[in-house]
This record gives C-alpha cells, sequence and structure tokens, in this order.
C-alpha cells in the first residue's frame, strides 16, 4: 500500500514540474492568452509560482521562481519518499 502510494506521489510530482516547465516555456512564446492550454497551465502552476516570485524578485529581468520550485519539489520528493520508505520498513 505504502509503495502505491510513493508511485503515485512521484508521478504527481513529475507531472507538476512539467507543467511548470511548461510555463517556463509558454513565457518564451507569449501565446494567445485565450488559449485553452495557456490558461490550464498557468492556473495550476501559478498558486506555486507566484508566492516564490513575490519572495525572490526577477533578476535583471530573469525569474528563477521555476528554478526554485523545481529543486524545491525534487526535495520535498526526497524527503516523503525516504520517509514513507521508513515507515514500510523497506
Amino acid at each position: 500500500m505504502v509503495y502505491a502510494f510513493i508511485d503515485i506521489f512521484t508521478l504527481a510530482t513529475k507531472v507538476y514540474s512539467l507543467l511548470i516547465i511548461g510555463r517556463v516555456i509558454l513565457s518564451w512564446v507569449n501565446p494567445d492568452p485565450s488559449n485553452a492550454i495557456a490558461v490550464f497551465i498557468v492556473r495550476l502552476t501559478e498558486p506555486v509560482l507566484g508566492p516564490v516570485r513575490r519572495v525572490i524578485p526577477a533578476l535583471g529581468g530573469l525569474d528563477l521562481s521555476p528554478i526554485l520550485v523545481l529543486v524545491g519539489i525534487q526535495v520535498l520528493e526526497g524527503v516523503v519518499v525516504r520517509m514513507l520508505l521508513g515507515v514500510a520498513g523497506g
């Protein structure tokens, strides 16, 4: 049961990481604001990127918030997986 949760959690973190990478790519191409996919990606990522962006402002026009969030996701994933493996005894 714990291993299934680890797999689901890991999948969720990978999918969210891909959404953040998609958000970065969207910022480079500047899509139509009414594009449904772009709106979907922005709505899912802005609740995490927005607060980080307020704490760490852009440096010379370079937004570092996606990098910090991606690193944070990797750290969170590692910590949670290790804790769950400890609970599972493996």
